[in-house]
C-alpha cells in the first residue's frame, strides 16, 4: 500500500480528522502566545514566569477547542477521544521541534530545554493538553 492510500484511509478516521483539527487550532494560538511569551514576557519575568502565565490561556482554549470539537463531531468511545488527544500531542511535539530546527537550535537543544523548570511545566501542560479530549468526552445519545 503506498502511502497516499494509507493517507486518504487514515484521514477516514473520524479521531485522525479532530486530531489535526485540534493540533491546529492549539498550535495557532501557541505561536501567537509563544511569540508574545518569548519576546516580551519572558525578559520581564523571566521564563517560568511567562510560562506560568500562558499555560491557564492554552489549557483553557484547549479545554474549549476540544468541547466544541468532540459536540460537533461526537466520537463513538473515550478510547477514540484518547487516540485524538495522543495523535495531537504527537503533532504538537513534531511542529515544535521542526519549528525549533527552522530557528537553528538543534534536537538536543529543543530536548534539553524541555528538562527546565519552564520547559518541564510546558511538557506537563503539553501533556494536560493531550488527555483534555478524553476527559471532556461525553457518550452521544442514541439517535
Amino acid at each position: 500500500m503506498d502511502s497516499y492510500r494509507l493517507a486518504v484511509i487514515l484521514c477516514r478516521v473520524p479521531f485522525v480528522r479532530l486530531a489535526f483539527a485540534y493540533f491546529a487550532g492549539a498550535f495557532a494560538l501557541g505561536f501567537v502566545l509563544g511569540t508574545v511569551r518569548t519576546l516580551w514576557l519572558a525578559p520581564r519575568v523571566g521564563e517560568l514566569g511567562a510560562v506560568l502565565a500562558e499555560l491557564p490561556v492554552m489549557l483553557g482554549f484547549s479545554a474549549w477547542w476540544a468541547s466544541r470539537l468532540l459536540l460537533r463531531h461526537p466520537l463513538p468511545g473515550r478510547a477514540d477521544a484518547l487516540a485524538m488527544g495522543a495523535l495531537a500531542f504527537g503533532l504538537l511535539l513534531a511542529a515544535e521541534l521542526a519549528l525549533a530546527l527552522l530557528l537553528g537550535r538543534s534536537t538536543g537543544a529543543w530536548l534539553s530545554a524541555l528538562t527546565t523548570p519552564a520547559g518541564a511545566l510546558g511538557l506537563a501542560g503539553q501533556a494536560g493538553f493531550a488527555l483534555l479530549p478524553a476527559l471532556l468526552w461525553r457518550p452521544t445519545a442514541p439517535a
